[in-house]
């Protein structure tokens, strides 16, 4: 069985090399992630890994995994930030907080979906001018729920999570290995 990874991220691909996969093909799907009205965060993120796994042909040798990670302040989803200044008004809202990180991974072979969903409690410390704006001028923010990436320089303002923190950088790591081997792909077996 080959794995096609339904995700252009960095993180994932570095992610599953912990669990020794290396993806055959990486096939990003092209979907629309507006949040629908009224939709909430864990409904949203599950929606998302699902039609994200569901839009990637693969073929009968092939199982594909698909993931989606949504930073949620209550009841309002920060996505990925369209630019300085929405990463800026995201980063001030969730300064001295706590806030939720889900995370859905999806994984297809055939018809069949096996799917599973992590929710972490994080909280950042409170954010100095000084901070928040050298976190910004350092570009991390780009691509990352939330406008922060935890595995980088913002790793400093997180003094405290509760759940999986491999699921707050993209991908929770022990609920993965389940998903793919539920669906048949060789985790912890020696490939020839």
């Amino acid at each position: 069985m080959k794995l096609v990874l339904g995700s252009g991220s960095p993180r994932r691909r570095e992610l599953l090399a912990q669990l020794g996969v290396t993806p055959a093909d990486i096939r990003p799907p092209d979907i629309d992630e507006d949040p629908r009205k009224g939709e909430l965060p864990r409904p949203y993120c599950v929606r998302l890994a699902r039609e994200k796994v569901e839009a990637i042909p693969c073929g009968p040798d092939e199982i594909v995994l698909s993931a989606d990670t949504t930073v949620a302040l209550g009841r309002r989803i920060l996505g990925k930030p369209a630019d300085e200044k929405e990463a800026a008004g995201f980063l001030t809202a969730l300064s001295g907080r706590r806030h939720r990180v889900i995370t859905a991974v999806a994984v297809k072979r055939g018809d069949q979906i096996w799917e599973r969903d992590v929710v972490t409690q994080v909280k950042m410390k409170s954010l100095s001018n000084e901070e928040l704006n050298a976190y910004l001028q350092s570009g991390d923010w780009h691509g990352k729920a939330g406008g922060y990436g935890i595995q980088g320089p913002a790793g400093a303002f997180i003094p405290w999570i509760n759940g999986s923190f491999t699921a707050v950088v993209g991908l929770p790591l022990a609920e993965t290995a389940g998903l793919l081997s539920a669906a048949g792909y060789p985790l912890y077996k020696a490939v020839s």
